[in-house]
C-alpha cells in the first residue's frame, strides 16, 4: 500500500488524547499538541479539525489491549472514538495495538530528565508518535516486500 498525503496518528486517553501526524511520504510522525478531553462531541470535533487543517488522508487509532490481547473498556472506548472518527471525515481509521507505548513514552521522558509536570504534558504526544511511527515502520517494510516480489 503506498501511502500518499499525512497520516493523523491518535492516542485516545480518559483525560488527555495525544496526537501525532505523519510526513507527506509517510516516513516520520510527528508530535502534536495534546487535546484535553472534554466531552466525546467536542473531542471529535477538535481532531477533526486537526485532521482537516492537516489534510490528513487516514486515521491511525492506538487501542489499548489488554495484555492478553483482548479489548477491555478502553479499547471499547478507542472503537467509538474511531466510529466517530470516520464518520466525521469520511477518512479510513486504522487501529494499532498501543500495549506499552504509554509506559515506552514515559520511560523515554525520565531519560531525559524531564520534570513529573512536563512528563505528564508530553507523555501522550509521545505516546501517539509512538503508535504512528510504529504503523509507518510497518507499512514501510510492507512496501519494500512488496515490491520485492514484483
Amino acid at each position: 500500500m503506498e501511502i500518499k498525503g499525512r497520516i493523523l496518528g491518535v492516542d485516545p486517553g480518559e483525560k488527555r488524547i495525544g496526537l501525532a501526524v505523519s510526513d507527506p511520504l509517510g516516513i516520520t510522525a510527528q508530535g502534536l499538541p495534546t487535546i484535553v478531553v472534554s466531552s466525546a462531541g467536542e473531542t471529535t470535533r477538535e481532531i477533526g479539525e486537526t485532521a482537516r487543517r492537516l489534510e490528513a488522508v487516514r486515521v491511525v487509532i492506538g487501542l489499548p489491549l489488554q495484555m492478553d490481547g483482548s479489548e477491555g473498556e478502553g479499547a471499547r472506548k478507542a472503537r467509538k472514538l474511531g466510529g466517530r472518527l470516520e464518520a466525521e471525515l469520511g477518512l479510513p481509521v486504522i487501529f494499532r495495538d498501543e500495549r506499552l507505548t504509554s509506559r515506552l513514552a514515559e520511560a523515554a521522558l525520565l531519560e531525559g530528565d524531564l520534570s513529573r509536570k512536563r512528563r505528564k504534558a508530553e507523555s501522550d504526544r509521545l505516546a501517539a508518535q509512538l503508535i504512528l511511527q510504529n504503523y509507518l515502520d510497518e507499512e514501510g517494510i510492507n512496501l519494500c516486500a512488496e515490491k520485492r516480489e514484483d
